[in-house]
């Protein structure tokens, strides 16, 4: 289970407000830098949130990877979004990948501010099964 999980708060977001009320349209970009980013889309959901009091609603889209997931949460009343990318790193090390894919999305929205983090999970166990 040893990977790399990464996380950004962004704010301020100047991109195109499609990027953030259009569900079809940011799947299509999710993909997209899955797949420049050398990952593998296994599934995806999209989804639109109705309006509210407050404003527009948000879209939330998840792709699958088959190295693990992205998630990307907006919130276009408040030109802000939430982005998770975590990759397992079983097979290879998939973490300059994960990083091209969040800088991909950082691209996408356009923040004035983004608050970044990344968490090392999980241990890479020897030979003998012991976490190391």
């Amino acid at each position: 289970m040893q990977g790399l999980h990464l996380t950004a708060d962004l704010q301020g977001c100047r991109c195109a407000s499609v990027w953030l009320l259009d569900a079809t349209a940011l799947g299509r970009a999710c993909t997209d830098a899955v797949r420049a980013c050398g990952l593998q889309a296994v599934g995806q959901l999209f989804h639109e949130f109705p309006a509210t009091a407050r404003g527009p609603g948000g879209v939330t889209a998840t792709v699958l990877l088959a190295e693990s997931h992205l998630c990307v949460h907006t919130w276009p009343e408040q030109r802000a979004v939430t982005l998770d990318v975590y990759v397992c790193n079983f097979g290879a090390d998939h973490s300059a990948k994960a990083h091209a894919l969040l800088d991909a999305l950082l691209a996408l929205f356009q923040p004035t501010t983004a608050d970044r983090n990344a968490l090392q999970r999980g241990a890479l166990a020897n030979h003998d099964g012991v976490s190391a």
